[in-house]
């Protein structure tokens, strides 16, 4: 799902506003939460490291994951060292969320490949006719006989 997470900031009313907009159609986000907080405490726990950032940033209404919070903090604190202004965005997608697998696939030892061929190689070369037979010779016929023959229902 895609989200972004407008910080509007009103200095002379010091206050910061986040607005959560999520995905409703492709290209189409829709506010579904706002929440306010004092600018100078908020720039302050921002000044103070990522905990106490977030901290004050979770409330009952708007909190999210860890890594999101932490993206918060990052762009929050690069915005304010950039010059600032009255407005930014913030897009999340949750697949970031997940780990990304960077490592290179393993080594194949030439020895466990020629020990996989001869374990799955087909054994049908063995079997004679007669062998096949003998296996095949029963009637597969299923004989189901109720020991209880009244007309009873489940």
């Amino acid at each position: 799902m895609k989200q972004k997470f407008t910080f509007i900031i009103d200095e002379k009313k010091e206050i910061i506003t986040i607005q959560e907009a999520d995905e409703a159609d492709p290209g189409a986000f829709l506010t579904v939460h706002e929440e306010q907080y004092p600018y100078n405490d908020l720039k302050k726990a921002l000044e103070e490291g990522a905990e106490p950032f977030i901290e004050m940033l979770r409330r009952k209404n708007l909190f999210p994951p860890q890594d999101l919070s932490v993206k918060l903090f990052e762009s929050l604190g690069i915005f304010f060292k950039e010059g600032g202004g009255e407005k930014f965005v913030v897009d999340y997608e949750d697949v970031e969320a997940f780990p990304q697998e960077n490592e290179e696939p393993e080594e194949v030892d030439d020895a466990d490949v020629d020990e996989l061929e001869t374990l799955l190689q087909d054994e049908t070369e063995d079997l004679t006719e007669d062998d096949i037979k003998e296996i095949d010779g029963d009637d597969d016929t299923p004989r189901f006989q109720p020991d209880n023959n009244s007309e009873h229902e489940n």
